[in-house]
């Protein structure tokens, strides 16, 4: 007989110790010592580890320590009943699992639908059938086992379904890159054999034009040398000549005709150097990086857009403030670091004329549209800024600037490929940053940082 709940823990413990660490545990709640000692002796004998209390309340706090595997759960009991020990098991995430079979002496069905209701598994009646215990345990246990098992594989395929999306997502991000990648070679690769070809039409009337003004000023020198050694021998040539002379004002012809052919030299000179500037900023770049003046291309980016700088009808020219350290050579990518400048710097001009699109006159209340660049360097690296007076952008858009093909500009006005091309660029191609500091209404300015070693 078990006359208390330290006699009834005392010898749990003594059975139990060292013995049953591995074995299936059922935890019995039962305030009657007769029940327990039968129960225990029964389930011991089955090779089952076995606790006991001997209220719900004790009981919930061994569930809480030590978990069981089942709980067998008297009905009846002080304090709290087992149906409010059951409610509050259930109730409780770590423990809601255990599956709780309630021991009973009532055959009242109203009273088992109501601990079914409130999450128990099964029933078994006093006074006690053991071969009917055992077997309605043993299935409970098999059940629970199946679900920790179908949990576990559950757990499993979530894993695995975790881990294969990042795949995917990983192989997706990618995809896009090596999309981009593609992309931007295409874009260079096309755009250097249309400014090869192009370059090379106008290379040659251009270089023709030039070697014949270099003739045409020798030509015309000694034509005018003439006219002046005329006028020296004949002094009087005549009305008629003298009537012609006037006419065509002569004195400024002689003036002006070598200024025309050094305008039309330093004109042919001009074109010149601008298609080799082209052709410079669309060839290929080559495995290692080169040491460029950086500032030649931002240079030459400035003079390919020159065009979407000056004053339009609907709005005045845009000003270019530059702020040049004075930079070493930097090694780094050029073209590709041309790409992004022209990227900043066309974005920058876009914002601009957005900010003031729905002004139709000049307006001098209005600020002038405004581009600064600046350059600075340290002993770390090099830092390029281009800030615009534009309408700004906003922390929402900010986070998906660099995202590839996200655009805010209308169909057909972008691809949404620049900025994220140009982040590339930085980050993966040179080791560097692209930061974008911006809000609504007080412009934009983006920060490139390139390290000076990498």
């Amino acid at each position: 007989m078990i006359n208390s709940h330290n006699q009834t823990n005392d010898l749990v413990t003594e059975s139990t110790s060292n013995t049953f660490n591995n074995l299936e545990t059922i935890l019995v709640i039962d305030d009657s010592p007769t029940n327990l000692e039968v129960l225990h002796a029964t389930l011991e004998n089955a090779g089952y580890e076995v606790r006991v209390e001997m209220d719900g309340n004790s009981g919930i706090e061994q569930v809480k320590n030590n978990p069981p595997d089942l709980i067998l759960l008297d009905v009846m009991m002080p304090g709290i009943d087992g149906f409010e020990t059951c409610r509050r098991l259930q109730a409780n995430p770590s423990t809601q699992e255990i599956p709780i079979i309630f021991i009973t002496a009532l055959s009242d069905s109203v009273e088992k639908v109501k601990g079914l209701s409130l999450g128990a598994v099964d029933y078994i009646t006093k006074p006690f059938n053991q071969k009917e215990v055992l077997a309605r345990i043993k299935l409970h246990l098999k059940l629970r086992q199946l679900n920790l098992e179908l949990d576990e594989q559950k757990q499993q395929l979530e894993q695995r379904v975790k881990e294969r999306t990042a795949e995917l997502s990983h192989a997706l991000e990618e995809l896009k890159k090596s999309q981009l990648q593609l992309v931007q070679s295409e874009k260079i690769s096309f755009l250097g054999q249309l400014v090869t070809g192009v370059a090379h039409e106008v290379n040659n009337p251009v270089g023709f034009i030039s070697t014949n003004l270099y003739y045409a000023y020798n030509y015309i020198q000694d034509l005018i040398n003439l006219v002046k050694l005329y006028q020296k021998e004949f002094p009087t040539p005549g009305y008629e000549i003298e009537d012609n002379i006037k006419a065509m004002d002569l004195q400024h012809v002689l003036e002006d005709l070598p200024k025309v052919l050094s305008s039309m030299k330093l004109g042919t000179e001009r074109i010149q150097g601008i298609m080799q500037s082209l052709r410079n900023f669309s060839r290929l770049d080559g495995e290692e990086k080169k040491a460029v003046d950086i500032h030649e291309g931002l240079e030459t980016s400035l003079m390919i857009l020159q065009h979407r700088l000056k004053a339009l009808p609907k709005r005045p020219a845009i000003n270019v403030i530059k702020e040049y350290g004075n930079l070493p050579k930097i090694k780094c990518y050029p073209v590709q670091l041309n790409q992004v400048f022209m990227n900043l710097l066309s974005n920058a001009i876009d914002a601009i004329e957005e900010s003031i699109k729905d002004i139709d006159t000049f307006s001098t209340a209005y600020r002038i549209g405004l581009i600064r660049i600046c350059t600075t360097i340290d002993k770390q690296q090099v830092t390029i800024k281009i800030y615009d007076n534009g309408i700004g952008i906003s922390e929402s858009v900010q986070n998906q600037i660099f995202q590839p093909f996200f655009t805010t500009k209308p169909e057909g006005k972008g691809s949404g490929l620049g900025l994220s091309i140009s982040n590339q660029i930085i980050t993966e191609k040179h080791g560097g940053t692209l930061q974008c500091i911006s809000s609504v209404g007080n412009g934009t300015e983006f920060v490139i940082q390139i390290p000076l070693k990498s």
